[in-house]
């Protein structure tokens, strides 16, 4: 299984489609039963009931109070509705989907540890055939999803092939493919401004990460969370809000995941506002991070990032802007800037 060792190297062979990228970190869940996208789409936050073959959506699982638990690349075969997620937060899912099951005509299988995931740039593997692909929806918004920062302009063209376990061997054992490391898809996806479970706390809401756009339905009937989703959106702002920091690479330093992003106040002092999520360098704009920091951190701010380490600068790039949410108080249009009833 040859290796990329080189980080640019691997971004570039990632972009031209030339380099696959193994995805330990996730696993796959089965559901299956008539009466399956029907019971799904009741669930989560997206809307799953007339999913066709083949169609890749996104969505999340929430806690009541709208929180993120787990992040869903849902795909339908036209037997089954397929779902990779995180296996650190597999257990936890498969416990709820099973809780939730009542006396619908669903069954919800486990297979954590039948299948492979690989990631691919562009286009699916081919040989050998996977048994399913995911194509991420990131850079096109779902119908009834609402991207509040600007629309992203580096590229992102994430396909998930799941693998028998079997296949996989077979595609690791092919001495004319390459892999690069995970750390060459995550510095594209941070150029990209692409969020993924390592954006997520335990206080998450999707509107921070800019979510709403890729994995929310916001007009589709109830789910867990979907009341504290509407009011932040409708009527109020986000906490917190996700930042694209470019780093001053003139130390040759990059920071660690959890490092503090603090501003320098009037008085000289540092004031911590948020933390590093995601660090990598790319391999044309240099060192990057995407950090989670207050909603109301100035936007023309300059940024210190804090940690075992010699304080590096940075500025942002916004994801999500300062005046996300409150899009109720928005003017109707031709009704001369009269806020909506």
């Amino acid at each position: 299984m040859p290796q990329i060792t080189n980080p640019n190297v691997a971004q570039r062979q990632l972009l031209v489609g030339k380099a696959l990228v193994k995805q330990d970190q996730l696993g796959v869940i089965a559901v299956g039963g008539e009466g399956r996208l029907e019971w799904l789409h009741s669930l989560i936050s997206q809307n799953v009931r007339n999913l066709q073959p083949g169609q890749s959506v996104e969505a999340l699982a929430l806690d009541i109070n709208g929180h993120i638990e787990s992040i869903l690349r849902v795909t339908d075969d036209g037997e089954q509705t397929w779902i990779i997620t995180e296996r650190t937060s597999a257990d936890a899912l498969l416990l709820w989907l099973k809780k939730m099951i009542f006396r619908s005509k669903v069954t919800v299988t486990e297979h954590l540890a039948d299948y492979a995931v690989v990631a691919s740039w562009g286009s699916a593997v081919t040989e050998p055939s996977p048994t399913l692909t995911w194509t991420d929806p990131w850079l096109n918004p779902a119908p009834g999803g609402h991207r509040y920062g600007a629309q992203p302009t580096e590229p992102w063209s994430l396909v998930l092939n799941v693998f028998a376990n079997t296949d996989a061997s077979t595609l690791e054992a092919n001495p004319a493919i390459e892999w690069a490391p995970q750390s060459a898809l995550d510095a594209l996806r941070i150029a990209a401004h692409r969020p993924s479970v390592a954006e997520v706390d335990e206080k998450t809401i999707p509107h921070e990460l800019d979510l709403l756009a890729s994995a929310v339905h916001l007009s589709k009937g109830c789910y867990r969370g979907q009341e504290s989703v509407a009011k932040v959106h409708n009527l109020g702002h986000p906490p917190r809000r996700l930042v694209l920091l470019h780093l001053d690479g003139s130390n040759h330093l990059l920071p660690f995941v959890g490092d503090e992003v603090a501003i320098v106040d009037a008085e000289g002092q540092r004031v911590v506002r948020g933390r590093i999520t995601s660090t990598e360098h790319h391999h044309e704009a240099g060192p990057l991070a995407l950090a989670v920091i207050s909603r109301n951190t100035p936007a023309e701010a300059e940024l210190l990032v804090l940690g075992n380490h010699e304080p590096i600068s940075a500025t942002q790039e916004l994801v999500v802007p300062l005046d996300a949410g409150k899009i109720a108080n928005l003017p109707r249009p031709g009704l001369l800037g009269r806020p909506r009833s």
